[in-house]
């Protein structure tokens, strides 16, 4: 990504890294498809309440991977064959101890943290079951990320595309198979999703190692370096600690939704499935951005750097608008996509045009996001999730308390948080991001 038109690179690299993604998501928009319409509302809402814990778990383990990946990068720009290898190598050690540890500590808190989020009665016990068998296989999601980062980090997003493309095809089919025909409700669309993450992962990982000259590792690229550890960490610990933070807030929210009873949990259910996908696009980008800063910051081309941020706002607000025209003109066909209830689809349709006013905001936070990482940045991504986290936990309580908002508020909250998130974002980058492309700044220090 050192050479070439930066908009060429930046799309290439992100089509396959999209549709990736994009299946990624299909896991849960399976599960709630499948469930809510062989099922109902309730089993429905049941995966949806979990949503955010399940989050908070997988998140944890994801931002040590994706720190991994950016000092991966940033060696690889440098052409430092020896250090790349051994980042593969010190990223795996984590990533086997980590998740091992956040699923047996989050299969203990499941009931806790369900019954702190005042989730209905009538859901509980199948939330329960979902959410302890996704703890479960908490190992099996992350060797897939920590994978499917480090081939980002060298360049190469189409690998993990053709393993995740199988898996999700087979979990549909499992989804069918447990659900719709043993009836196993919830426990088998669980079943399905952590059978197919582990098939996405060992394979894709098996691949690697046999095609890709990075993952030929010898004795001496194994051995354990505090160093890199050291430099994974202070990158990956604080995109942890955002994305955690996230989580946090968004059982925050959860825990408000509830609050209104499983039809709006059901109805929000739908449009967080919705959202996921929406948010594909910024995340493809933002990784890009974060592998192109890195190996251009690397290999100390700091003008192809303001480059690619210029063009990564232009292809962010080009798809903002789109997504924007989209949502006003098809809400309602695509809530009902995943129930059949009318008056759920009524509310989740209404919901997704409130949400979608604020999309280009959305894609502010992604695109600041990927250039700071890629700069090194880390401790914006802890800013940034303390701002969500004081968002998610003020804005839905004041907004849901007022009479004639009520129940929108809801999801006019989620887009004010995009709204300042945003903002924030904008600001980190004027007064930090641009001194560290001149040279005036640390970007190991706040």
């Amino acid at each position: 990504m050192t050479e070439g038109s930066p908009v060429k690179l930046l799309i290439a690299f992100s089509i396959p890294m999209l549709i990736g993604n994009i299946f990624q998501q299909l896991y849960n928009i399976a599960d709630s498809m499948v469930v809510g319409r062989l099922v109902g509302a309730e089993a429905l809402g049941a995966i949806g309440a979990t949503g955010s814990i399940t989050f908070m778990f997988f998140a944890l383990c994801n931002g040590i991977g994706s720190g991994g990946g950016i000092i991966t990068s940033q060696y690889f720009g440098r052409d430092d064959m020896g250090k790349v290898k051994s980042c593969i190598a010190n990223t795996a050690y984590i990533m086997i101890a980590f998740p091992a540890v956040v699923g047996v500590i989050a299969f203990l808190l499941a009931p806790f943290l369900l019954d702190l989020l005042n989730t209905p009665e009538a859901i509980i016990s199948d939330s329960l079951s979902y959410l302890r068998l996704m703890c479960v296989g908490l190992v099996f999601v992350s060797l897939y990320n920590y994978v499917s980062s480090m081939l980002r980090a060298l360049g190469d997003s189409k690998t993990p595309l053709y393993f995740l493309i199988f898996s999700c095809i087979l979990n549909v089919g499992l989804d069918l198979l447990f659900v719709g025909t043993f009836k196993m409700g919830v426990i088998g669309a669980a079943v399905a999703t952590l059978i197919s993450q582990f098939v996405s992962g060992f394979f894709c990982i098996l691949y690697a190692i046999r095609r890709n000259p990075y993952f030929k590792l010898s004795r001496e690229d194994m051995v354990f370096n505090k160093g890199i550890i050291s430099e994974v960490v202070r990158i990956g610990v604080p995109l942890s600690l955002q994305f955690s933070l996230i989580a946090i807030s968004s059982m925050a929210l959860q825990r408000v939704v509830n609050s209104f009873g499983a039809i709006a949990v059901a109805a929000f259910t739908a449009t967080s499935r919705v959202e996921q996908v929406i948010h594909q696009p910024y995340q493809t980008l933002s990784a890009a951005l974060s592998t192109y800063t890195g190996q251009n910051f690397g290999a100390d081309k700091k003008d192809r750097i303001l480059t690619g941020y210029r063009k990564g706002l232009m292809l962010m607000v080009v798809f903002s608008i789109c997504m924007l025209l989209v949502m006003q003109l098809l809400s309602r066909p695509i809530t009902s996509i995943f129930i059949k209830e009318p008056d759920v689809i009524d509310m989740g349709s209404t919901a997704l045009k409130i949400t979608s006013l604020f999309y280009i905001f959305l894609g502010t936070i992604y695109v600041i996001r990927g250039i700071l990482n890629g700069l090194g940045d880390g401790f914006f991504a802890l800013y940034n999730g303390i701002v969500e986290v004081i968002g998610r936990f003020t804005v839905p309580i004041m907004l849901t308390s007022i009479s004639f908002i009520g129940l929108w508020g809801i999801w006019w909250s989620v887009g004010i948080v995009w709204f300042v998130s945003g903002l924030t974002a904008w600001l980190r980058y004027v007064f930090s991001g641009r001194k560290i492309l001149l040279g005036t700044k640390d970007p190991n220090r706040s």
